[in-house]
Parts: C-alpha cells; sequence; structure tokens
C-alpha cells in the first residue's frame, strides 16, 4: 500500500480501545475483536476492511450507565451545560493592535520554545537541561553544551534551536493560526465547517496535517462532511490537535470569550469531538478574555465558563486550580499531572485533557510572568511546542508587544514561515494588522 495516509494502522487500533474506554463506552461486545486486531497484519486489504469495519461497531456502542460526565455534542447542548457568568467587555481600542501583535509574537515564542524538544518525555528534556546548566528553565533551550551531553541526549545538529534560525519555522500550530485567520477573511464572520474544510483542501497539503487531522482530511477526500468528518473512523477525536487551532478566533473576539467558543466548536467540529472540541473553546475563550483580563485564574476561569461543567476538561482544569492552592512548587504541579497521565504512551501525550492540564498549570503558576509561563508549559512535557504556544498566546494577549522581552522576540525577527498557501512568509506585525480589521468590524 503506498498511500499510507489513506490506510488505517495498529495505532489508530491501539488508540481507539483507550479512545472509546475513556469516553464511556460498554466496550464488552468488542474486546476479542480488538486482541486480534491489535496484531494484525494491516497491509492486507482485508485486514483494513475489517479494522474499519470494528471501528465503526464501537461508534455504535452504548454508553455505560455508570460514565459520570455530561458531554453533549450540539453546540446549543455544550451552551446549555456550561457554568452560568457570561462576560463580553470591548478592550481598549488604543492599545489593541499591541496586543495582538504581542498575541501573535508570544505565540511564535512559546512555540519555538517548544519545538526543539517536542516528543522528548520527561527523563529526557531534564536530564539534558540539568546536565547543560539550563535547570530549571528560563529561556531558550541551548544547544550549546558538551559534546558528550549532546550526544547522551540525542541533541540534533539540524533541530530548530532558537539560535539556529531567523525566522520563526514552520509548524502546525501556526499553520492553523494563519489558516484560521484566511478563513475569517475569505468568508467572513459567518464561517461554518464545510468552509474551514475548504480553506484546509485548498491551502493546506494534507501530508502537513496528523492525526486527527489528517483522518479529517481522508474523510474530507472520501466525500464525508462535517461533522461526519470528525467521528468517522478517528480515534484522535479528542486529541490536542483542535485546541491548537483556537487563537484565530480569540484574536477576532476580543473581551467576548463566548462568541471566540462558538467560533472554535465551528472549527474543531471538522475534526474532533466531545473534549476535542471543548479543549479549542477554552483556549479560544481564555484568549478572547486576556485582552481585558490582567488575572491568570480569571482567564483561566472565563474558559472554563465556555465548556460543559461536567465534562473530563473541565474536571482537570479545576484539578490546577485546586493544586495551584494546595501544593508547594510548579514542579509537584508537573509531578502530580505525570501521576495520571502516562507520557509514554501516545494517547496520554497527545489528549486535549492532559495538554490542557499543562496550559492550565503554566498559567496558574507562571503569575502572569511571560517567560515563566512558557517554560513551565515546555518544562512539563507532552506536547511542548504546542502548550508554550498556547500560553505564549495568552500572556502575549494580555501583555502585548511592546511588553515581551527583546531575548524572546528578538529571534523571531518578526517573521513567521507557514505551510498555507499564500502565506508562506508574513511579518507577524502584518498579521495583528489583519486580525485587528477583522475584530473591528463587529
Amino acid at each position: 500500500m503506498t498511500d499510507l495516509w489513506l490506510c488505517l494502522s495498529r495505532e489508530d487500533v491501539l488508540t481507539e480501545r483507550l479512545q472509546a474506554e475513556q469516553e464511556g463506552r460498554s466496550l464488552e461486545a468488542v474486546l476479542t475483536d480488538f486482541d486480534r486486531f491489535e496484531n494484525a497484519d494491516l497491509s492486507d486489504p482485508a485486514a483494513q476492511e475489517a479494522t474499519g469495519a470494528l471501528l465503526d461497531r464501537v461508534q455504535a456502542l452504548p454508553y455505560r450507565d455508570d460514565f459520570p460526565y455530561d458531554e453533549p455534542s450540539g453546540l446549543q447542548a455544550v451552551r446549555e451545560a456550561r457554568p452560568p457568568g457570561r462576560f463580553r467587555k470591548r478592550p481598549a481600542p488604543g492599545d489593541l493592535l499591541d496586543r495582538l501583535w504581542g498575541a501573535w509574537t508570544g505565540r511564535c515564542c512559546g512555540c519555538l520554545l517548544g519545538k526543539p524538544v517536542e516528543g522528548w518525555r520527561r527523563q529526557r528534556l531534564w536530564g539534558y537541561l540539568k546536565e547543560s546548566g539550563q535547570w530549571p528553565l528560563s529561556s531558550y533551550i541551548s544547544a550549546d553544551a558538551p559534546e558528550r551531553v549532546r550526544s547522551e541526549y540525542g541533541v540534533s545538529a539540524d533541530a530548530p534551536f532558537s539560535g539556529r534560525v531567523s525566522a520563526m519555522p514552520e509548524d502546525d500550530d501556526l499553520n492553523y493560526t494563519v489558516a484560521g485567520l484566511h478563513v475569517l477573511e475569505r468568508y467572513g464572520r459567518g464561517f461554518d465547517s464545510a468552509d474551514v474544510a475548504a480553506v484546509w483542501m485548498s491551502c493546506l497539503p494534507v501530508l502537513r496535517t496528523c492525526t486527527a487531522e489528517r483522518v479529517a482530511y481522508r474523510n474530507l477526500v472520501h466525500g464525508l462532511e462535517p461533522p461526519k468528518t470528525a467521528a468517522y473512523r478517528n480515534p484522535y477525536r479528542e486529541w490536542v490537535g483542535a485546541q491548537i487551532r483556537a487563537d484565530a478566533w480569540g484574536y477576532v473576539n476580543p473581551g467576548d470569550p463566548e462568541t471566540a467558543a462558538e467560533y472554535a466548536y465551528r472549527d474543531a467540529a471538522v475534526s474532533h469531538v466531545k473534549n476535542g472540541v471543548y479543549g479549542e473553546m477554552w483556549a479560544a475563550a481564555m484568549i478572547a478574555s486576556a485582552f481585558v483580563e490582567g488575572d491568570v485564574r480569571a482567564v483561566v476561569e472565563a474558559g472554563l465558563r465556555e465548556v460543559p461543567r461536567e465534562c473530563r476538561l473541565a474536571e482537570a482544569v479545576r484539578r490546577q486550580i485546586s493544586n495551584r492552592q494546595g501544593l508547594d512548587s510548579p514542579v509537584d504541579a508537573i509531578e502530580a499531572i505525570h501521576a495520571v497521565w502516562n507520557e509514554e504512551r501516545a494517547h496520554d501525550w497527545c489528549h486535549a485533557v492532559s495538554n490542557a492540564e499543562v496550559v492550565a498549570m503554566a498559567l496558574l503558576w507562571g503569575d502572569g510572568d511571560f517567560g515563566r509561563s512558557v517554560c513551565l508549559a515546555v518544562q512539563a512535557c507532552f506536547d511542548t511546542d504546542c502548550n508554550g504556544a498556547t500560553v505564549g498566546s495568552v500572556l502575549g494577549a494580555m501583555h502585548g508587544r511592546s511588553r515581551l522581552s527583546g531575548n524572546w522576540a528578538c529571534p523571531l525577527n518578526d517573521t513567521l514561515e507557514t505551510g498555507v498557501h499564500g502565506f508562506h512568509l508574513v511579518a507577524l506585525k502584518e498579521m495583528a494588522e489583519r486580525s485587528l480589521k477583522i475584530a473591528c468590524d463587529d
């Protein structure tokens, strides 16, 4: 089989079993089938067909009677399940461009911090930081370490450490931010999920997508439409991919978390369900609130007011709010996250909920300091570039470009490289100006 991106894999089967169990499905009827297909020869077309049929059967399974969460799918049902407390505040118009520029820049800074160590597990990252004299993390990670240390920890000669780049290199975290802005410029505020899908297929090459987004892309190619593209044979439907697509919706709705979350819902429905969707809604609402709130806990809670009160993601974020009061240090908070989630397992490492916990932890323990916050997001491991980018976006919106340290911003040269057609090399200030135009057209 040459078109591997069109095929189901062993990882798909393993992940589907975990995903279905965690979303409350009653799996007793298919456990034997899962055991068989975990070791199937998926290069055999017949095995592909049978594995697809297994994933279809899982979608038809009932939920357990003892499942303790309320996790609706439709936007209206999600809104009815939220806690009370909506707000909408107009940001100060005089500094909105600076804040938007700060949000774009902060997102790039956090992403660049985490990008060269993406995929590193805690033992490797913490070991390298300690042996290279960079513990605790307080700035961009340097590859300037003794050869023995670089060799022991597998520091690649071409990894995009900050001293080796002259712009923000392409990353899917930024591709989707740009794609979101393009959706708004092409279709306006009335865009829907089909419009998001159209921009992907016309402007974003499929091999620049991963996990849930690639499955959704495959489903689009096969003629499915959103929201079916999110659920059909998609084991990654609650992974972090939608959460990293939240930012553009917050940028164009400063001070309006509810509308930002609605836009995030329309976007996420292409590729995700339930907590995968909630993660994007939560992040978009936080970013929107960061333009008008000066307290990070208020920002985190503004995000929570846009997702179901009794979902797994809300429970996890509330756990981090509690840990901020009850634990002694951010290292203790990181240890607590690792006690819940097994970073050696891809499903845990990439899940929306585990990474939302990291983002919340970094924001709460960072106390509003940009560098401290993005460093905690990356030092915690899990999806380092995604979490650094989200935290950087929130703090950038809160503080503005004028308050970002040159040590963070200067390596970017205000330039972003992307894989989105028509945006291959763009200035961050220009992207802020284009965001401002939409934000003010409300």
